[in-house]
């Protein structure tokens, strides 16, 4: 049976609220107005929540009260920019990464498998990427199995950005020529056969398009002095050190951003 740990809590609660108010007259008139409005369904519900608008975790290992538990990321969490602002600045770390972390799921044993992918080129408008592969290799039997993928970059300074997504294994050779790139034969080789050389027609040479759909990333405009003296200051004072940008991108701003992109190609 699955334990229901949230809701079981909440109506414990309840039936504690219930017996207060059997044992004693309350006079409704001095209850805070917040009190009287909170409904039965927002006390048994889990995914309510009085200290985050996030939805409540099903796992938990302790109890903060009225303290938010995760202090990082109300601290850096940025939800001013707007989503132009959010799209170009990703793509602009993602160009000066150039290299990702794929994350395929191996079908035979469950575990998740990760490589180093050189990004080929961005599309619907920079939000989607796509990457060159060998047709042979494990990850096209992973992504044929499962096309659910995560794409992670990180650079020296601790910026990072996640992308969720699904893929679509291209081997037409207009896709191909239109990403390949002639170091691809360092990688590839030549097998001297005429067919599989490396070359743009080399049929071993296939294109990994990842339509993303939603994009979690930190970026900063701080100097290192500056983000080791917030650090500095946590360690002493206990508040949560800002520095970084921290910014999501929903599934709908995804699409709403890729629609316009159309629009304007």
């Amino acid at each position: 049976m699955l334990e229901r740990p949230a809701t079981v809590s909440s109506r414990v609660i309840l039936r504690a609220i219930n017996r207060s108010l059997l044992r004693i007259s309350v006079d409704k008139s001095h209850l805070p107005i917040a009190a009287l409005y909170l409904s039965r369904q927002q006390l048994i519900n889990p995914t309510f929540d009085h200290r985050h608008s996030r939805k409540m975790s099903s796992f938990s290992n302790t109890d903060t009260g009225d303290k938010s538990s995760g202090p990082y990321y109300n601290k850096n969490i940025d939800t001013d920019a707007t989503l132009k602002e959010k799209v170009e600045t990703l793509a602009k770390f993602v160009s000066s990464c150039k290299f990702g972390m794929m994350t395929t799921r191996d079908p035979s044993t469950g575990k998740l498998v990760s490589r180093c992918m050189a990004v080929a080129g961005k599309e619907g408008g920079d939000i989607d990427l796509t990457f060159t592969t060998n047709t042979e290799s494990h990850k096209t039997d992973e992504l044929k199995a499962d096309k659910h993928t995560n794409i992670s970059f990180c650079d020296s300074s601790g910026q990072w950005a996640s992308f969720a997504g699904e893929v679509n294994i291209l081997t037409d050779r207009e896709a191909v020529k239109k990403y390949y790139s002639p170091t691809l034969k360092a990688w590839l080789g030549d097998l001297g056969d005429g067919t599989h050389d490396g070359g743009p027609n080399d049929p071993r040479i296939g294109v990994l398009k990842v339509r993303t759909t939603s994009v979690t990333y930190a970026v900063t405009d701080k100097t290192v002095v500056g983000r080791v003296a917030e650090v500095a200051k946590g360690t002493i004072t206990g508040e949560a050190a800002g520095v970084n940008k921290l910014r999501e991108i929903s599934e709908k701003e995804v699409q709403q951003w890729r629609a316009t992109a159309s629009k304007e190609a």
